[in-house]
């Protein structure tokens, strides 16, 4: 991690620390559990943040906020944003997010103590990089994301044999 990402993180993670902001998200996180827990099929939920719920504290380049509630046992396959730099903190739970490429994973495992150092919080995910959320079998993960892009515009891209590029995008808010 760069010293310039270092800082990045570390600014965001000031803003999650703020009781204000975890009020605010605490509703959301509930509604993408309760979510989850209807969904009987479904390894993940998720929700976007308003922005406005940090105030002016985010880095500029922060465009969108994200909840993902993931199952206890899930493994949701691998994944990349080609238009989004992803920065992600454990919120509840705990996961590995493997990076990569499928045969050649980086572990990353992720807590949500709020006394673990940093690298053991956040992971910082540049555009194009595969990664592949893992998930223990004990209980669900919370994770809060933020991207570069704005909601709308978010790009999920996973491996799809049938396609002549070998993958398939999909927007986020329209797999709702």
């Amino acid at each position: 991690m760069t010293p310039e990402e270092r800082t990045r993180l570390e600014s965001i993670d000031r803003v999650l620390r703020s009781d204000t902001v975890r009020e605010q998200i605490r509703p959301i996180i509930e509604r993408v559990r309760a979510e989850l827990a209807r969904k009987n099929e479904a390894l993940m939920t998720w929700e976007p943040i308003p922005l406005t719920v940090f105030g002016r504290a985010l880095p500029r380049e922060i465009q969108s906020a994200w909840v993902f509630v993931l199952r206890a046992g899930a493994d949701t396959g691998e994944e990349r944003h080609p238009n989004s730099h992803q920065r992600m903190m454990t919120f509840q739970g705990s996961g590995d997010m493997q990076t990569g490429e499928p045969a050649q994973w980086q572990s990353n495992a992720l807590v949500s103590d709020p006394e673990a150092p940093l690298e053991r919080r956040w992971i910082s995910i540049p555009p194009n990089v595969w990664h592949r959320p893992v998930v223990g079998a004990n209980a669900d993960w919370t994770v809060v994301s933020f991207h570069t892009v704005a909601a709308e515009e978010l790009i999920e891209e996973r491996p799809a044999s049938r396609s002549k590029d070998g993958t398939k995008q999909m927007k986020y808010l329209e797999q709702k």
